[in-house]
């Protein structure tokens, strides 16, 4: 592909910024939004079940049309955040989303407080299916909703408060510039690149890098910032929830999730009662790499002696093939992606790190971010990714209040994907130093989406816990991220001294409060839908693709039964670790 192509066309959602086709979509929806507010506002308990089903399906259809152009906007921002149209364009959606927000507050609030008897008419009629587990999720939250002023009162101020600092931390980590001496010259790189580092077969370079990168967030300007954007969410949250009446911080992301506190305690605590598995693959590791003990730097070093490096167009054929050979559509429907141009590829200033997904509604193509820097995992990110994209594209067969899959299984198509990746590789693969490399990628990623991110949400819980109490200093969020990470790592893994600033560029914590677990808990169910597949084969499908096209229609634990799995059964979560401790056994084996 030529370089041009490694860029997304936006243009599929609107030709231009400032096209004409967008500014008539944004200046239209006050008025949508009015229009819908004088019809029906203090009026939906009064209606008869068929015309709430009716206004039902007016305000699904506005929230198609209003998630297009929010969309484009976000994908702008994320491909280039130093652009100032992007910006405005930003800041101008963030600010009628606001007023859209506060204008239509009152829906939710009104179908949230239908009488019994009437909320169970409407959901019975014929037409309703589609809209009865939205209905069932508002209703979850009656007890912890304030009245519609105090409500339209707190997402106005949120414009310029959680919005305003998740955007300057956005903002701020898509600008940091990063100098390290590397092959014998200063260079500057992105922080991405930097990150790709870690599989440097250097210890040194692994190191420099890793130092480089967290050094950077601690410097004077950049720790305030951090600091404060930290310290301000975790308050800003834990009074919100102290207005609404929750227990905790964790509490209503679970009954967003549809689990309670003691299940997901549950999953973390299981998850944790394992951490000596991975301090045993850390120590296998060091084995590998001829060193008494690892840094955290080290952990995912090539354990080759050359490590493979991979073209895009390589990485992006056998991605393509993973997913056909499972099952030609899907495909067919991951090849689009690339065909249409709907993924951004190279790392570059002011683009956003990581990678993401972006599934915009039923009507209209999700698209892709990566940031590829030509080795292994990164083939892995492609897959991971590209089966979020598939999830979106299968899921479309939904409304658009059911098209977002529920936050537990947001991962599940994504991981699913890496798995098969994972094992046409090795099946495919001569070179026994290549398949030891496979294998070890493939443990530190379930290392890295079930222990890791059980990590993250203790550092998370602990975070909001303490800024109940009053300011953290850096020093001291430093020392909550090192205690929480030394129970992974024990004995086994040296911390870095930079290390203390891991916590500064997690932006899952900005952006989405305790996301986190929804990794170990979509690992751990992937795990166990993977050995189904294996033992029943093609039976296996139509299950799994159900699951997939259910989108948001069902909760966590009906859509995981649709695949055969049941996640409320004793002993589940420990399936999926003793998975990982038959691949430990199996890499042992190749290193003896």
């Amino acid at each position: 592909m030529s370089q041009p192509d490694l860029t997304w066309n936006t243009a599929l959602l609107y030709p231009a910024p400032d096209s004409p086709e967008l500014e008539a979509d944004l200046a239209s929806f006050d008025q949508l939004a009015a229009d819908f507010r004088a019809q029906y506002f203090e009026k939906i308990a009064t209606l008869s079940p068929s015309d709430i089903l009716k206004a039902l399906s007016e305000y699904e259809a506005m929230q198609t049309r209003m998630a297009k152009p929010f969309c484009y906007s976000h994908l702008l921002f994320a491909s280039d955040s130093g652009n100032e149209i992007h910006r405005a364009l930003s800041q101008r959606c963030s600010e009628l989303g606001s007023r859209l927000s506060q204008a239509l507050l009152f829906f939710d609030l009104e179908l949230m407080n239908l009488p019994d008897d009437l909320f169970s008419q409407v959901c019975s009629l014929p037409g309703a299916s589609g809209y009865v587990h939205f209905l069932e999720g508002i209703r979850k939250f009656k007890p912890y909703t304030l009245q519609e002023n105090e409500e339209r009162l707190l997402t106005r101020k949120d414009l310029t408060g959680s919005r305003a600092f998740t955007k300057l931390f956005d903002e701020l980590s898509a600008s940091l510039t990063y100098q390290m001496e590397f092959e014998g010259e200063v260079k500057e790189f992105t922080g991405e690149e930097l990150l790709s580092l870690l599989h440097h077969p250097s210890a040194e370079v692994r190191f420099n890098a890793q130092t480089c990168f967290l050094e950077k967030h601690a410097e004077s300007g950049n720790a305030l910032v951090f600091g404060t954007v930290f310290n301000t969410m975790a308050l800003d949250h834990g009074q919100e929830m102290e207005l609404r009446g929750y227990q905790s911080a964790i509490q209503p992301t679970n009954i967003g999730n549809e689990l309670t506190d003691e299940a997901v305690e549950h999953l973390m605590q299981t998850t944790e009662a394992n951490y000596g598995l991975a301090q045993e693959y850390f120590r296998l590791k060091a084995k590998m790499l001829g060193m008494d003990k690892i840094r955290n730097c080290d952990v995912y070093a090539p354990v080759a002696e050359a490590q493979k490096k991979y073209e895009f167009d390589e990485a992006r054929d056998l991605t393509v093939a993973a997913y056909r050979n499972y099952d030609p559509q899907f495909g067919d429907i991951i090849k689009a992606f690339f065909d249409e141009r709907r993924v951004d590829v190279m790392p570059r200033q002011g683009k956003s790190g990581g990678a993401f997904a972006m599934g915009i509604s039923p009507v209209d193509p999700p698209f892709l971010l990566l940031n590829f820097t030509n080795n292994l995992r990164d083939i892995a990110t492609i897959a991971h990714e590209a089966g979020h994209g598939l999830h979106f594209v299968l899921s479309q067969k939904q409304n658009s209040l059911n098209y977002h899959a529920p936050l537990p299984l947001a991962e599940t198509a994504s991981v699913f994907g890496e798995m098969l990746l994972t094992r046409m590789l090795l099946d495919t693969e001569t070179d026994p130093e290549v398949r030891k490399s496979l294998l070890c990628a493939k443990i530190e990623d379930i290392i890295a989406t079930t222990f890791r991110q059980t990590v993250l949400t203790r550092f998370e819980l602990r975070l909001h816990q303490e800024r109940q109490q009053g300011l953290l200093s850096n020093e001291r969020i430093s020392q909550i991220w090192l205690e929480e990470n030394s129970k992974l790592f024990g004995d086994a893994v040296e911390m870095i001294p930079a290390y203390q600033w891991g916590w500064s560029y997690i932006s899952h914590f900005i952006h989405s409060r305790f996301y986190c677990y929804s990794y170990t808990f979509a690992e751990l169910l992937v795990l166990a839908l993977y050995q189904q597949y294996r033992e029943t084969g093609d039976a296996f499908k139509p299950g799994y693709r159900a699951l997939l096209e259910s989108g948001g229609a069902l909760s966590p634990a009906d859509t995981a039964k649709l695949a055969g799995i049941d996640i409320e059964s004793s002993g589940f979560w420990q399936k999926g670790h003793d998975f990982l401790e038959g691949l430990i056994e199996e890499l042992k084996a190749m290193v003896s």
